[in-house]
């Protein structure tokens, strides 16, 4: 005997069925590592970067990217954040770098500063996560973490 369900729930389902279906060949997310940085505007109240960041697609289906949005941290601390709305297909296993731009503001860069000042680390921990916007079938998140080199950073001293 098959139990009746409410209409309610059907229609939440479907949704849900749908987005599914259309993800299926999509075995593995995707690996995006940060593959170039450079500062493009140091103003007094944010500065603005270019990042190029890979995109590897392990499945055996296109992946058609509409537009990502992305968060950096270093040390464990919010620097910057990004968006962009390039369309790019990245094809089975395949990969494709993206232009994007990010943004952070003053505060962030001189904690980041001061922490690397009194640190002496030689690394610097960083995180970079966001949500990759597909087109049509809705989007995925993606995460990294690892090191970077701490960069040589001169700041002049203040007179005595």
């Amino acid at each position: 005997m098959r139990r009746a369900t409410r209409p309610s729930s059907t229609s939440t389902v479907a949704p849900r069925s749908a987005g599914c279906a259309s993800l299926s060949g999509l075995t593995q997310k995707p690996e995006v590592t940060l593959a170039g940085l450079d500062l493009l505007e140091l103003g007094l109240f944010e500065q603005r970067f270019a990042l190029r960041l890979r995109v590897q697609n392990p499945n055996d289906v296109d992946l058609p990217i509409r537009g990502l949005t992305f968060d950096v941290e270093l040390n464990g601390q919010p620097f910057a954040k990004g968006l962009s709305d390039q369309a790019v297909v990245v094809p089975r296993f395949g990969e494709a770098v993206l232009e994007v731009k990010a943004t952070s503001n003053l505060g962030s860069v001189l904690r980041q500063l001061r922490e690397l000042r009194e640190s002496g680390r030689e690394r610097v921990d960083y995180r970079m996560f966001g949500r990759i916007t597909l087109d049509g079938l809705g989007s995925l998140p993606f995460e990294r973490k690892g090191e970077i080199d701490t960069p040589r950073v001169d700041l002049p001293c203040p007179p005595p």
